[in-house]
């Protein structure tokens, strides 16, 4: 099984208001809380990979089923060690995924490629209509300097939490809270955005709007129909 277990089925694109979040259906936006990778900056693990490794044996390692690559990642999200990580997966699949896994950790700093194209820009105009931006984001805390360190769009944020210095992750109903709490932010009048629909699924239980990130574009779009005054698509 390729990619994170347990995604629901989600369109990308559109304001997602159920359960506890159709209160806030209607409420201006004041904030907006955003993800990291694949939200601000591009994530591909198979990036890492491929000058040591060929594309078969890459693609079996991203099968969770078959190395446990995103379960030990899930582990690194809530304070796990790159070496836990290693030992668990040397235990439960063995080799060559467990030596993988300490390669793709050591050199992680090739699995980021980039600001994602307009967010940056994005962010700028939210501040500019006095929009608060923050960000959640679920990423090792060994892990995370590396990004912060090459990312500068990372540490612009008024604020934010990280799952493995919190020791809370995603799509869990306390980090939400934690980090509405720690940025002093109402849930009716936020909206997060995030590229995991699973995650978009656990801020509606908290009272938040969210949106299922692949495009700065479209997601400008929603903001402007939701009524944030910032600078259209000029066509």
């Amino acid at each position: 099984m390729k990619g994170w277990p347990g995604e629901p089925e989600m369109a990308y694109g559109e304001v997602m208001a159920e359960g506890e979040a159709r209160q806030a259906s209607g409420r201006p936006v004041t904030d907006v809380i955003f993800d990291f990778g694949n939200v601000l900056v591009d994530w591909d693990p198979a990036a890492v990979m491929l000058p040591r490794y060929s594309a078969e044996l890459t693609e079996r390692f991203l099968d969770n089923d078959v190395s446990g690559f995103y379960d030990a990642s899930d582990e690194m999200d809530v304070g796990g060690t790159i070496e836990q990580a290693v030992g668990h997966i040397r235990a439960s699949h063995g080799e060559p995924w467990a030596t993988m896994f300490r390669y793709y950790c050591e050199n992680f700093e090739d699995s980021l490629l980039g600001v994602i194209r307009g967010m940056r820009v994005l962010l700028a105009d939210l501040r500019a209509a006095g929009v608060g931006v923050w960000g959640l984001s679920n990423w090792a805390e060994e892990l995370f300097g590396v990004a912060e360190r090459q990312y500068p769009i990372l540490s612009s944020l008024d604020g934010r939490v990280v799952s493995g210095e919190v020791r809370l992750r995603k799509p869990h109903a306390d980090i939400f809270r934690f980090a509405l709490d720690r940025f002093g932010v109402d849930a009716g009048t936020a909206l997060f955005v995030d590229d995991k629909s699973m995650n978009i699924v656990g801020a509606n239980a908290v009272g938040m709007r969210g949106v299922r990130f692949n495009d700065a574009v479209r997601l400008r779009e929603l903001l402007r129909g939701l009524g944030v005054a910032i600078p259209d698509v000029r066509h």
